[in-house]
Formats: structure tokens, C-alpha cells, sequence
């Protein structure tokens, strides 16, 4: 039986996560899903229980289940720790420990919520790209970095860095994304300026020949910016370095008009993910019953299909939030001007469109 260890968190984190639940145990009894799952203390809620963001028994957990679910983590109260024991120390170190290096993040687009976009609807209706993003290398992580004074003047600077062995495994990971979709892969460099990208789009070319079936092009970040924003459904699956992938990801993101619909998933070389909503804690409107929860149900449904291998529950679970919202339903976040539903509202929702 596979395992599933769940990290409610702090804020919202542990009101989406609830609604999350009730969809496992649905599978589970309508469906006979092979689950077990297990809830640990993270984030502000693990300094809390054990004075650490990431607990040790949270981290050994994690370390022994196959896949992760994460509510949210953060919160104004924890702002004057230290800050290696801010919560959000504990999901750097949890990726770090568990080297989840290519980071997926969807930007979908239900039809019915096409006017909430910032672009013209019929733009962005049926959307639907995947960014997988390096995580754990280049210009974040790499060396010499640091601020100090040459000639007499301050100076900041950072390296940009990628080894061939970094590259060829987000290669890969975005290659495998792309046989499970539409077979395109557009990867995104800047390869005109900068000799790191020379090696990546290079390596991501070798990588290539690996997977024929996959129509492989090659995009500058800036004008990959400007055709998200001109012509984003051009797009099935991009791949690209963490700086610019942290930059197009968001910028994705709001294509879709609200990133409580976005989950996302952090996945390591065995498979092993760490699976999220894109938002925050939202400490404002936490223990309101007004959160929306289907970028946590989202997640769970990635979990299933990349990590867990159920990947017709993971399409039960997202037809449902589509029925759900073909059927008018929306939380605040969503709704606009419309009328509103709670949190455990929606939850309740998807569970009875499950089919």
C-alpha cells in the first residue's frame, strides 16, 4: 500500500488539507484507492510541537512515504524567529533533504472561469501548460555570491551555474512530463547572452534523442514572456532553469486568474514528490470557512498521477472540480460578484461530482 504523509501547516493549511482528506477517503471507499495516510507537524505548527520548523520525526516521515501533501506554511507570529526557524526554513530544508529538483507547475484554465483572466477569454480558455522548473541549481544556489566593496564601492554579485549532470536530469524529468501530455517541450534559455545557457540548450538537445516522439524547441526567456502573455495556448510543457522558471511560472500563473486553483509539485530523481497549492498561509481569512480548497484537491490529484501511480483517480478528481464549477459553484477568491460557497462547502462539492 502506497503513503501519503500530509503536512496541514499553518493559516488555511490545515482547513484545505480537511476538504482534501474527505476526497482520499471517497476514493478510498467508492473506489477502493490503496492509500494510507498519516498527519505531522510542519512548518509553524512544527515550531510549535517541537521548536523546529521541520521536526525530525516530520523529516523521517516524509523520507519513508512516496508521496507529500502540503497545506500552506507561514504566519505573522512566527515573523520575529530567527530565521532558520521561520516555517518557511522548514520547506527549504524538506526539498533540500529530499532533493526534489524539478518543480511542476501547471496553469489550467476551466472554461467557466475563463473570464477571470487578465487576457481576453478567448486567449486563455481550455489553457492548460506545465512548467517544470529546476529547482535546486543555477543562479539561487550557485557561487561566489555575496556584497562587498571594490575600488570603494559596494558591489553585489551571484553565479549563474549548471553542470551537465543537473541539466540532462530536468531534461529528462520535462521530457517524461511531455510524453504523459501532448509530446511538445519548448525549452527556455537565453542561450544568445549567456554561456550557461549554450550548455543547457545543448544538453537539452543530446537529451532529446532519447524521447523521438517528443517535438523539442528551443525559446529565449524574453520571448517566451511575451508569447505567454500574446499566444499562451501555443504552449504544452516548457522547461527551464530555476531563475527564469521562478519568473514564468507566475507569470503563467495569472493567466489563470486565480492561484487558488494552482497546485504544484516538487519531485526528486525516485519520483518522490512534494505536492502544494501555489498560495500562501492567508492568515486573514484562516478559520473563516471561506478559503478555497481545489488547489489543495488539485495537488492531491497530481500526487496520484506522478507519484502514487493512480492516475484514473487522479482524472476522477479533476473532472469533479470541473463538473463542480460547470455547475456555478465558487468559493470568494472566484466568485466574482457571484454568489459564494465556504471552503467545506466545495469540499463537499467535489466529493458527490466524484464519478
Amino acid at each position: 500500500m502506497k503513503k501519503l504523509v500530509v503536512l496541514p501547516g499553518d493559516g488555511i493549511g490545515p482547513e484545505i488539507v480537511q476538504q482534501t482528506l474527505t476526497v482520499v477517503d471517497a476514493l478510498r471507499t467508492r473506489f477502493d484507492l490503496a492509500l494510507e495516510t498519516s498527519e505531522h507537524a510542519f512548518g509553524g505548527a512544527g515550531y510549535d510541537a517541537a521548536g523546529k520548523p521541520l521536526p525530525d520525526e516530520t523529516l523521517a516521515a516524509c523520507a519513508q512515504a512516496d508521496a507529500v501533501l502540503m497545506g500552506a506554511v507561514g504566519g505573522p507570529q512566527y515573523d520575529t524567529l530567527e530565521r532558520d526557524l521561520r516555517p518557511e526554513r522548514g520547506l527549504l530544508g524538506l526539498r533540500s533533504a529530499l532533493d526534489m529538483f524539478s518543480n511542476l507547475r501547471p496553469a489550467m484554465l476551466y472554461p467557466e472561469l475563463a473570464a477571470a483572466s487578465s487576457l481576453k477569454p478567448e486567449l486563455v480558455a481550455g489553457l492548460d501548460i506545465m512548467i517544470v522548473r529546476e529547482l535546486t541549481g543555477g543562479i539561487y544556489f550557485g557561487g561566489p555570491r555575496g556584497i562587498e566593496v571594490r575600488d570603494g564601492v559596494r558591489t553585489g554579485f551571484n553565479t549563474m551555474v549548471y553542470s551537465e549532470p543537473e541539466i540532462e536530469r530536468i531534461a529528462h524529468s520535462a521530457f517524461a512530463v511531455a510524453m504523459a501530455r501532448g509530446k511538445r517541450l519548448c525549452s527556455v534559455d537565453k542561450a544568445n547572452v549567456l554561456e550557461v545557457s549554450e550548455l543547457w540548450r545543448e544538453v537539452v538537445t543530446r537529451v532529446g534523442a532519447d524521447y523521438p516522439e517528443v517535438e523539442l524547441s528551443h525559446m529565449y526567456v524574453d520571448n517566451a514572456a511575451m508569447q505567454l502573455v500574446r499566444d499562451p495556448r501555443q504552449f504544452d510543457v516548457m522547461v527551464t532553469s530555476n531563475l527564469f522558471g521562478d519568473v514564468l511560472s507566475d507569470c503563467a500563473a495569472m493567466l489563470t486568474g486565480s492561484i487558488g486553483m494552482l497546485p504544484s509539485a516538487s519531485l526528486n530523481s525516485d519520483g518522490h514528490g512534494l505536492y502544494e497549492p501555489v498560495h500562501g498561509s492567508a492568515p486573514d481569512i484562516a478559520g473563516q470557512n471561506v478559503a478555497n480548497p481545489l488547489a489543495a484537491i488539485l495537488s492531491l490529484a497530481m500526487a496520484l498521477r506522478y507519484s502514487l501511480g493512480e492516475a484514473a483517480q487522479a482524472d476522477r478528481i479533476e473532472r469533479a472540480v470541473g463538473e463542480v464549477l460547470a455547475q456555478g459553484l465558487r468559493t470568494a477568491d472566484i466568485a466574482n460578484g457571484a454568489d459564494a460557497i465556504g471552503t467545506a462547502e466545495m469540499g463537499s462539492a467535489v466529493v458527490a461530482a466524484l464519478n
